[in-house]
């Protein structure tokens, strides 16, 4: 990837690239009062240096998956390969190296209430320990806040597409099988350049795509390190809460600038969290004068997320 610095522009597109990620270039220009030029220029700019990318990502709970949180102990000169292979499968929606090479964190997705699929992990010579905890609930839906801070509120407004519906989880059919890996790939794919690629018309790519987002079965993320932005450590917090504190210390978690994700989970942690700090020394106070004052906190283990293999979906 290339050095980049990202100017007051850059932090706007990507901003209005995150409410709406197919939004058209000549809506965001604009709402950003830029030309529709600049603003394909500034974006293909981004892409072609690999520092950002548009993916479409699913919504495990419209579609009736469980995610299973699994940690691998390895020797660190094994950690890349792996990670690597972890990524190219299409079960896994987020892969990272922990600690410093010494540990693998991913989330598998299984249809229904099946479980991880640890056999073959389990079989590496290689990996010394495997645990494996089954994601409860989600517990925020907004992104991690640290770059979404570019766009005024009425600029906000312009480009909020409707909010998603929340019915009953959804059943694939064979268009969505073929459409959902492509924009996993490539989010902002045009409709022809879709159609092209899975075999199906236009128009029902079109049409099916819109319902998808709609539904909810279909959100559009851009993917960017955060140390662009200015935040360097990113964390991977495992709490253990009372009972009795677990729903009051989860919402508070999930209201902070630091959280990316948090969400509850089977285990003796009950909690899971990702936090984004500026710095170390930053994660120290969060992690002492935040996290360490909630109520019912009767445990705290932290891992640093050294590389990340897989934020949300493949690699086209």
């Amino acid at each position: 990837m290339e050095s980049v610095t990202l100017d007051a522009l850059d932090l706007r597109l990507l901003h209005a690239l995150q409410l709406d990620g197919r939004a058209p270039f000549s809506k965001i220009a604009e709402v950003l009062d830029v030309s529709d030029r600049t603003v394909a220029r500034r974006f293909g700019k981004l892409r072609a240096a690999g520092i950002a990318r548009i993916a479409g990502v699913t919504n495990s709970h419209r579609l009736g998956h469980a995610e299973w949180l699994v940690r691998l102990r390895v020797p660190p000169a094994r950690s890349t390969a792996l990670a690597l292979a972890l990524a190219h499968r299409p079960d896994t929606a987020w892969v990272a190296v922990l600690s410093s090479g010494t540990e693998i964190g991913c989330v598998f997705r299984v249809a229904g209430e099946g479980p991880a699929p640890l056999a073959a992990l389990g079989r590496l010579p290689y990996v010394s320990h495997v645990e494996a905890h089954r994601v409860l609930r989600p517990v925020m839906e907004r992104r991690w806040s640290g770059r979404n801070l570019a766009l005024t509120d009425d600029q906000i407004a312009a480009l909020t597409p409707e909010p998603a519906a929340d019915p009953a989880p959804v059943e694939l059919t064979d268009l969505d099988r073929r459409l959902l890996p492509a924009l996993a790939a490539d989010g902002r794919a045009a409709y022809p350049d879709l159609a092209r690629r899975i075999g199906w018309s236009e128009s029902a790519v079109r049409r099916r795509l819109h319902e998808l987002r709609r539904m909810g079965v279909l959100q559009l993320d851009v993917e960017i390190d955060s140390g662009l932005f200015g935040f360097s450590v990113q964390c991977m917090l495992r709490l253990s809460i009372a009972p009795g504190s677990l729903a009051q210390a989860a919402r508070a978690l999930a209201e902070d600038d630091e959280a990316a994700f948090v969400g509850t989970m089977t285990g003796s942690h009950n909690l899971v969290a990702v936090a984004v700090c500026r710095d170390a020394a930053a994660l120290d106070t969060y992690l002492t004068e935040r996290v360490g004052t909630l109520g019912g906190v009767e445990r705290v283990e932290s891992a640093l997320v050294t590389a990340y293999f897989k934020r949300a979906a493949p690699e086209g």
